[in-house]
């Protein structure tokens, strides 16, 4: 049987931002209300972008490209890379633990 984690616990808000964003982009708060796209630690995905305002996933089930070596199942610590993609950080590195609960040759899926 086939599991599907997709919309458990999705929690979104609306914050400002000056850049285009495209869909599936980790994003950091940058200013009050603000966000942009993350190199590092991520506080949400970017769902969509419109008019200097981006709509934020803050909480649920993400399925987002990786870099680097597949991150295993189980708590890690993500962060962003400079291309938009997840990466599994170096042992002691600061970011948030983040629970991986599937990974394939590509993409790994996590709840934020």
């Amino acid at each position: 049987m086939e599991t599907a984690m997709n919309g458990y616990a999705e929690n979104t808000a609306t914050f400002r931002c000056e850049t285009k964003l495209l869909p599936g982009t980790p994003v950091m708060v940058t200013d009050s209300g603000t966000v942009s796209a993350a190199g590092g630690t991520f506080c949400g995905v970017a769902l969509s972008w419109r008019d200097g305002f981006a709509a934020v996933q803050l909480a649920g089930y993400v399925s987002l490209p990786y870099s680097g070596t597949k991150p295993a199942v189980g708590y890690q610590v993500l962060t962003a890379d400079a291309d938009g993609k997840v990466k599994a950080a170096a042992s002691g590195s600061a970011g948030l633990q983040r629970l991986v609960v599937d990974a394939d040759s590509t993409n790994i899926g996590f709840i934020l």
